[in-house]
C-alpha cells in the first residue's frame, strides 16, 4: 500500500524557511518521479516542484523558483521541500505526491498517490 506522509509545515514570518518533508513507503521509491503541490482555500492545486528519479533533474513554478529546493534521499525513501524567503502568498496546504504518467510535471492530473498535506502559514 502506497503511503506518503508530509511534515515540516507550520506557522512562519515573512522572509523565514521552512523545510517540508515526505515520507514514501509501499512502491519502488527510487524508481518514481515525485512532485510537490499547493492548495489554498477556494483555489486550485498548483504545481510547486518535481525531481526526477534519480534526482538529476528539479523544475519550479515561477512562483518559487529560485526560493526554493527540491532533493531526494533515495535510501531513506524521503523528498525534502527547502523554502526560504516566505511570502504570505506562499500560505497554503503542500502535498507530496508520485509521477505516475509520462505527461506534464507542471499538471496534477500526472501524478497518483498523495499525502495528507501539511499546512504552511506565512504572515505578513
Amino acid at each position: 500500500q502506497v503511503q506518503l506522509v508530509e511534515s515540516g509545515g507550520g506557522l512562519v514570518q515573512a522572509g523565514g524557511s521552512l523545510r517540508l518533508s515526505c515520507a514514501a513507503s509501499g512502491y519502488t521509491f527510487s524508481n518514481s518521479d515525485m512532485g510537490w503541490f499547493r492548495q489554498d482555500y477556494g483555489k486550485e492545486r498548483e504545481f510547486v516542484a518535481a525531481i526526477s528519479a534519480t534526482g538529476r533533474m528539479t523544475t519550479y513554478a515561477d512562483s518559487v523558483k529560485g526560493r526554493s529546493t527540491i532533493s531526494r534521499d533515495n535510501p531513506k525513501n524521503m523528498v525534502y521541500l527547502q523554502m526560504n524567503t516566505l511570502k504570505p502568498e506562499d500560505t497554503a496546504v503542500y502535498y507530496c505526491a508520485v509521477k505516475l504518467n509520462s505527461g506534464s510535471y507542471y499538471s496534477h492530473s500526472q501524478y497518483g498517490y498523495w499525502g495528507q498535506g501539511t499546512q504552511v502559514t506565512v504572515s505578513s
